[in-house]
């Protein structure tokens, strides 16, 4: 019995010691990439990720037998400084200069009381968010990679965000590494003439890194809110640097407060997602409202209409509960805007929801059959709720199809919760 009892103890503490080092990749990953490329060079790219790999591999296979270290970060940045010593030992095309500076400046990161949310590691992340943004590689390509090296997306995750495979994916970040090794892109933060440039891309891969989050479709989860976080940290940097506090940056940073305010009122305690319309609004963040409300200002004293400045205006209307029809007509004319601005199948079916709170629910369903996004369980979970009130036996049907479609557990639990 004693045998059991020790065993079943050692168990769980292997589980949660596992259990903490996915989140600290999540964290953690590409900011050691960043701080190991900027003093190996961008053509050591792979070599950056292949260390910062076999650190969370180390910490996987000592953790749980030896206990999670009292700082386990910088624990992190130790091993990973190590790691590159001994790769830069093993190099002989590297001249002691270089190897001497890399082995100087990488001593900063073993103190224990280093700030690791630091200006330092901050710059080098921004400097490794413009670098892989670079002109030189298809748009696509400059998302994907800076979504795998700085915030640790695993490749199916990528695929789901790009609606592609995986094969497609690993080929497409292969080339890219290859075409920033031959370019020579020097890991730099690019001149005020080459921003505007490369800020679109930037801007694209942190709006895509809070979308995975905020409607999880490769984890069992409504809600990963760790995701979420990561691109307002890094929005939050570009903001704090005069070269990228643009109108677009601060409309972006107002739209993840906005939707980061009600976090709490948007799945129960069963982890089902709660529509908007049953959500509980005292448990709204006021705080990041306020926030919200201050970038977006700050974002209208430009003269460019992003669609990050539509969406962060319907997602501040959606911050006012009272269900009104001025309220609902002025969602739905943004969205008119968004979609020329920007058409999306998406911001068209959550238009249709707009149009049945303003216009009624029989002008919303003829809008939304004229999408025909038949393999979309939202889609058919909209009309489910739409049709429940004007036929019964229509809305089970497009419930049921939106079941058989339905990618997750999440997904699955909140339609049937919806169905009923």
């Amino acid at each position: 019995m004693l045998n059991a009892l020790v065993f079943l103890q050692g168990h769980f503490s292997f589980m949660k010691e596992t259990a903490l080092i996915p989140g600290l990749f999540k964290s953690e990953s590409g900011k050691i990439i960043a701080v190991l490329t900027k003093y190996l060079g961008i053509e050591h790219l792979q070599v950056a990720e292949d260390i910062a790999s076999e650190t969370f591999l180390t910490a996987l296979e000592t953790w749980p037998y030896k206990g999670v270290p009292e700082l386990p970060v910088a624990w992190l940045y130790t091993v990973a400084k190590n790691k590159a010593k001994n790769y830069l030992h093993r190099e002989q095309t590297f001249s002691q200069k270089v190897v001497d500076e890399v082995k100087r400046t990488m001593e900063d990161y073993v103190e224990p009381d280093f700030d690791w949310s630091g200006e330092h590691i901050s710059d080098s992340q921004l400097q490794m968010l413009f670098a892989i943004c670079h002109p030189s590689l298809p748009f696509e390509s400059q998302i994907g990679l800076a979504l795998r090296i700085l915030c640790g997306f695993g490749i199916e995750e990528i695929a789901n965000a790009f609606l592609s495979n995986k094969e497609t994916i690993n080929k497409r970040l292969f080339r890219a590494k290859e075409k920033l090794r031959e370019e020579k892109v020097e890991f730099v933060f690019p001149s005020p003439a080459e921003i505007p440039k490369r800020l679109e891309a930037v801007l694209t891969t942190l709006y895509l890194l809070f979308n995975e989050g905020y409607y999880s479709e490769s984890h069992e989860s409504v809600l990963r809110d760790d995701l979420c976080l990561e691109a307002m940290r890094l929005m939050k940097m570009l903001i704090d640097n005069a070269s990228t506090n643009v109108p677009e940056a601060n409309a972006l940073l107002a739209l993840m407060c906005f939707h980061a305010s009600r976090f709490p009122a948007r799945k129960d305690s069963n982890a089902t997602l709660i529509l908007y319309e049953d959500q509980d609004e005292t448990l709204w963040n006021q705080e990041l409202i306020a926030r919200g409300a201050f970038h977006l200002h700050q974002a209208s004293q430009g003269n460019k209409l992003s669609k990050y400045h539509l969406e962060a205006s319907i997602a501040y209307w959606h911050t006012i509960k009272e269900d009104t029809h001025e309220k609902w007509e002025n969602i739905l004319q943004l969205y008119n805007k968004l979609l020329q601005v920007e058409y999306s199948p998406i911001a068209a079916l959550n238009r249709t929801y707009a149009l049945s709170k303003a216009n009624g629910k029989e002008a919303a369903i003829r809008e939304a059959e004229k999408l025909q996004l038949n393999d979309n369980p939202y889609y058919h979970t909209l009309l489910g709720v739409l049709y429940k009130d004007i036929d019964p036996k229509k809305s089970k049907e497009n419930f049921e199809r939106a079941l058989s479609v339905a990618r997750t557990d999440a997904d699955r639990k909140a339609i049937a919760f919806h169905a009923q």
